[in-house]
């Protein structure tokens, strides 16, 4: 990793906010579930902030990202405002897509944020031709395909890795490798011990960083991003973390590691952040703590605005479902 981009104070500090705001937004989806006033399944991405935060201070809001179900982080951290985010997953119409696209399709073109998909594996695919669009264009437009590690054994994946390469497509594969496959580690699932080293097969670069660190994942993202805006194609970059939650809210995960759920909860990456900025005299405490309180105040605001607009009036459950004609 000494090759690449390091981030400097205001690009660390921009991470934590990013991750921050994903953090709490996280938190108060459960707690809004658990009180009971959010029915939605919801997959947790508590300890996977630090990822697309580090990512997406090198994208535009001209970038393209697309993601899956467990993909709020990637979202909210492209920049999904949290009004529109909140009323969507609320099912209210003043929601980015109405209300109709819930919590496993949330849609902000707008910001990039192209596709979040139910289906595994569909991102891959999708991206490629987010990314031919752009090559085409001409404007040196990336696009971010997110997918965990269950899906890496999709075929799906694997035929979109081989066009891109084929094509020389502007587009990031990342495998967002967080141990479980729904509730499968990957050593029940495939004898690689590195999703990164399927990217050689395709004759394309590929990367495994440790994707809790700010550093390591800043600096990966920042140079595939370059080679993709300069034409020189795309990159496989597996991003090794771990999920604190079940598969999805109102599941325990008994099936995982205990040693290594354990051992994943010494090394929450918000805290060490946190107190690296500190340390390293980027960031005060109290601007911290500010910066915190006024995250939460956001969130709080947008919940309370979600809940007091309408649902979709049934008149509309057929609307933008079909194309009335096409010309």
């Amino acid at each position: 990793m000494s090759n690449y981009p390091k981030p400097d104070g205001p690009t660390l500090r921009a991470i934590y906010e990013k991750a921050a705001r994903i953090q709490f937004n996280d938190e108060r989806v459960i707690k809004e579930i658990k009180a009971g006033k959010l029915v939605m399944p919801f997959y947790s991405t508590r300890g996977q902030e630090i990822i697309p935060a580090a990512i997406s201070v090198s994208l535009t809001d001209d970038d393209y990202v697309n993601t899956i179900y467990r993909g709020g982080h990637d979202q909210i951290a492209k920049g999904f405002p949290l009004p529109d985010y909140w009323a969507e997953i609320a099912g209210r119409v003043t929601g980015a897509c109405k209300g109709k696209g819930g919590p496993m399709h949330l849609t902000y073109p707008a910001k990039g944020i192209m596709v979040t998909t139910g289906i595994v594996g569909s991102t891959a695919p999708i991206a490629n031709g987010l990314a031919w669009a752009a090559k085409l264009e001409g404007k040196g437009r990336v696009t971010i395909a997110n997918f965990g590690d269950g899906a890496a054994n999709i075929g799906a994946v694997h035929e979109a890795m081989n066009m891109a390469a084929l094509w020389q497509l502007p587009v990031i594969f990342v495998c967002q490798n967080n141990a479980y496959a729904e509730h499968t580690s990957m050593a029940r699932s495939t004898r690689v011990d590195s999703y990164a080293k399927r990217a050689a097969g395709y004759a394309m670069e590929g990367i495994r960083v440790d994707g809790n660190d700010p550093d390591e994942m800043y600096g990966a993202a920042r140079w595939a991003i370059d080679r993709a805006r300069a034409g020189e194609g795309p990159t496989f970059i597996e991003a090794t973390t771990f999920r604190f939650n079940g598969h999805l809210i109102g599941e325990a995960g008994g099936y995982m590691d205990k040693e290594l759920y354990a051992a994943s909860q010494t090394r929450d990456p918000m805290p060490i952040l946190r107190r690296r900025l500190v340390d390293q005299g980027i960031a005060a405490a109290g601007e911290l703590d500010a910066l915190d309180a006024s995250i939460r105040a956001e969130i709080d605001a947008a919940v309370q605005a979600a809940y007091a607009a309408d649902y979709p009036d049934p008149s509309e459950l057929k609307v933008d479902v079909l194309v009335d004609a096409i010309a």
